[in-house]
């Protein structure tokens, strides 16, 4: 099963010269879904049946953080991408990828927070293309930054997401209760475009996910 989140964590831990720490880094951790190893969720996980391609774009060292959501896209998602952000230097694998014919890329991104005119807020796919949905992943500040200082980014469509009731993320405190975990705006994305078998494999995942995560953290990874 193709993580290509799993797969940038361990290139950045490769490149890396000091050791990055997140909270509850002594806790003995699986190393594929990153939760407490008595509270693994990764048995049992099933890739959906996806006619569509989901490209996360991290900030900085989002990838190492236990309480990512982006990496839950990628186990259900079967065609999945992820690179790291950078506003001058971008990966030049992501600028093939957004730039390949075959693909009809679309930001994933708030109307309000871009310029008038660029955001649509329905998935319209052009005849024998596939649709790449790119997320910003980070917090809400640093999404926000990425979308203002990528200008690789700046002539794609933006694809807007309004969030329809309050946001079940409860790992990280977001600025606003309405702002959406990537996974959940993710859910919203898939269900949009007609991929309703992704939709509910990653709403049921990112449930999993969300109380195990919690559930870990509350014990310190000792069971109950």
């Amino acid at each position: 099963m193709k993580n290509a989140v799993l797969a940038l964590r361990a290139q950045q831990i490769s490149e890396s010269r000091r050791e990055f720490n997140a909270r509850g880094a002594k806790m003995t951790r699986c190393q594929q879904c990153l939760l407490a190893e008595l509270y693994c969720i990764c048995e049992g996980v099933v890739q959906a049946d996806c006619d569509a391609a989901v490209c996360l774009l991290m900030y900085h060292n989002e990838s190492f953080k236990p309480s990512n959501t982006g990496r839950l896209i990628a186990e259900i998602v079967p065609e999945n991408y992820a690179f790291r952000w950078d506003r001058t230097d971008p990966d030049a694998k992501l600028l093939a990828l957004i730039n390949d014919p075959q693909y009809q890329p679309m930001v994933v991104f708030p109307a309000e927070d871009v310029e008038p005119g660029r955001a649509v807020t329905e998935v319209n796919i052009t005849a024998g293309k596939k649709p790449l949905f790119i997320f910003l992943d980070g917090t809400w500040r640093e999404a926000k930054k990425m979308i203002r200082k990528s200008p690789y980014l700046d002539n794609l469509p933006v694809l807007s997401i309004t969030a329809d009731k309050l946001s079940d993320y409860r790992l990280r405190v977001a600025p606003h209760a309405h702002q959406l975990g990537t996974a959940e705006v993710a859910i919203m994305v898939l269900a949009l475009a007609g991929e309703k078998d992704a939709a509910i494999k990653l709403e049921q995942h990112f449930i999993k996910f969300r109380d195990a995560y919690l559930l870990g953290k509350r014990n310190k990874g000792r069971p109950e």
